[in-house]
């Protein structure tokens, strides 16, 4: 839970940074990624696909910085009507423009100046260890950038790296040495530099272009393959620039396509409780509670830790007779009659009520199996717990009708496989328990989670719209989503067909769009894992160790919005 809150900390601080720089209120960090409201900000510079988490602070500052002047000094628009088409053209245009805004960092920031310097600097060494830029091609797009840096930022290259491009640079002089001075008298004119930045990314797509074509033909199509990724690793064995980290970007044909569905047809929401045997269920509630009791959980501490976190202070009528506050109008005639009387005055008479419609959508997948009765147990308690407090429950569960697609994917193949078909599968959404259900009535169908064959895949990205669709309506003052999952969505037909990342991105955009449009508090608790990349707020609950009463109380932490 520590380091979740301290990377959040951290993304509020980066998102400090650049709303500062840029300008732009609407601009904030989720899992270490840009947004500008709900849309993410892409970085499109190699140097900065670092991954900054992992690399420590010091990159991390680069990147953000790097970012902000981006922001603050680019005009978009005039970017793009710029952009080349030819991919490579495009790439190379990138990252010149990204370096352009980068050697424009303010002399009052000098902070800001060392951050970009020192993030550039380190990559550079990154990939020139290692060995990527052995290769032919890795070595033109690395001397090109340690050029075009050398020449905006006026600062000397470290001795082993110039000499490594100084055969680099004396090829390329003869035809482009009008444009490496013309980037750095222009750099302060977007318009003007960018004429000769499209000369330098249309003459090295080309030199691109006749190595790939003259290369052998394995090496070419290595070549021609990883082009767009930027993985010039056609040589040197083992090395490769991802590794160093160069951009290992995803095609934007894959990238780009919106999430869609290939077919609701087969799309179920049933009640929990209907897919048991009514004698099973009750085999599978005698074995929850006893595990329950086992836990030690002390069930009425925790509603008192809920109702103080989930209460606002509300008002309800008056307090007369007071000796401060307003004047009562129906006591001025006191005055006349005892003028030393002081009480006549009223307050406010504020009670703390809790105005709470609170949603626990647990994921329903395979992988959940060996975890799901101690997910069960937690969710018990706080759906009891929460609704002494006084707020309002609903239990929801999303898993899939079958395995690997299902009669969704049996429909694409007889279509002939169309690409980027979207989700491929049946979902169901479970319902254990209403909104309106009191909980009593509750305990029963809940004990279906600890049936293992109803377990099998999981969009999360829908169940969470499904779930959040649910609660909007509620005229609840707040609505609280808690998520508890083992990790990302995993439906296998979807991701073969569309992409890794398909469903990944789906669930980001979707968490991002109720939180900021529907105003829904949305929280993931990782059943073993750590959902902090994922959900604006996340506990990570090692269920091995058991439940007890520091689990709760972590989770009372968690939905706190005084805490944010």
């Amino acid at each position: 839970m520590d380091s979740v809150r301290r990377r959040r900390h951290l993304d509020d601080l980066c998102a400090a940074v650049v709303r500062a720089v840029a300008g732009r209120a609407r601009l904030h960090y989720e899992a270490g990624r840009l947004y500008d409201d709900a849309r993410l900000v892409p970085v499109r510079a190699p140097h900065l696909e670092m991954d900054a988490a992992a690399s420590g602070l010091p990159a991390r500052r680069g990147v953000v910085d790097a970012v902000a002047l981006r922001l603050r000094f680019s005009d978009p628009a005039l970017h793009a009507r710029l952009m080349p088409g030819d991919p490579v053209q495009r790439l190379v245009f990138e990252w010149l423009e990204q370096l352009r805004v980068e050697s424009l960092a303010p002399a009052e920031m000098p902070g800001m100046r060392r951050n970009v310097e020192r993030h550039y600097r380190d990559w550079s060494d990154a990939y020139f260890g290692s060995g990527a830029a052995e290769s032919r091609l890795g070595r033109l797009i690395f001397a090109l950038s340690q050029i075009v840096w050398t020449r905006l930022s006026a600062r000397p290259l470290p001795e082993d790296i110039a000499d490594f491009v100084q055969s680099t640079y004396q090829r390329l002089t003869p035809v482009l040495g009008p444009a490496f001075i013309g980037i750095r008298r222009h750099r302060r004119d977007q318009a003007r530099f960018a004429r000769y930045a499209l000369d330098i990314a249309r003459e090295i797509a080309r030199r691109i272009e006749i190595e790939v074509e003259t290369a052998p033909e394995p090496r070419r199509q290595r070549a021609g393959a990883r082009l767009l990724a930027l993985d010039f690793d056609d040589e040197a064995e083992g090395a490769s620039p991802s590794s160093a980290g160069m951009a290992t970007w995803r095609a934007d044909s894959v990238a780009a396509v919106r999430y869609r569905v290939f077919t609701t047809r087969y799309d179920q929401e049933c009640q929990a409780a209907d897919l048991v045997r009514g004698e099973l269920l009750r085999v599978y509630r005698a074995r929850l509670d006893r595990r329950i009791v086992s836990q030690g959980v002390n069930q009425h501490r925790l509603v008192r830790a809920l109702r103080a976190v989930l209460a606002q202070p509300q008002c309800e009528g008056w307090d007369f007779g007071q000796e401060a506050g307003v004047v009562d109008g129906r006591r001025l005639s006191q005055l006349v009659s005892s003028p030393g009387e002081r009480r006549i005055f009223r307050t406010n008479r504020v009670v703390p009520v809790v105005s709470v419609a609170a949603t626990l959508l647990i994921d329903c997948s395979g992988s959940m199996r060996a975890a799901m009765e101690l997910t069960a147990v937690m969710v018990d308690v706080l759906m009891r717990a929460l609704e002494q407090a006084g707020a309002v429950t609903e239990i929801l569960g999303f898993t899939t009708a079958a395995w690997n697609g299902g009669r969704a994917r049996e429909d694409w193949l007889a279509m002939g496989r169309p690409s980027h078909p979207g989700r491929l599968s049946e979902v169901r959404h479970l319902v254990f328990k209403a909104a309106g259900t009191d909980w009593h009535r509750a305990r029963r169908p809940l004990a279906a989670l600890l049936k293992n064959d109803l377990l099998r895949e999981g969009v999360d990205g829908e169940a969470v719209d499904w779930a959040c669709a649910r609660l909007r309506r509620s005229d609840a003052a707040r609505r609280l989503l808690v998520v508890f999952s083992d990790g990302c969505p995993m439906d296998t037909a979807t991701s073969r067909a569309n992409g890794d990342f398909y469903l990944d991105d789906h669930l980001r955009e979707v968490v991002a769009r109720n939180t900021r449009q529907h105003g829904i508090d949305i929280c993931g608790v990782g059943v073993g894992v750590d959902l902090g990349t994922v959900y604006p707020r996340a506990l990570a609950v090692d269920v091995a160790q058991g439940l007890d009463n520091a689990v709760f109380d972590a989770f009372v932490r968690l939905v706190d919005r005084r805490r944010r």
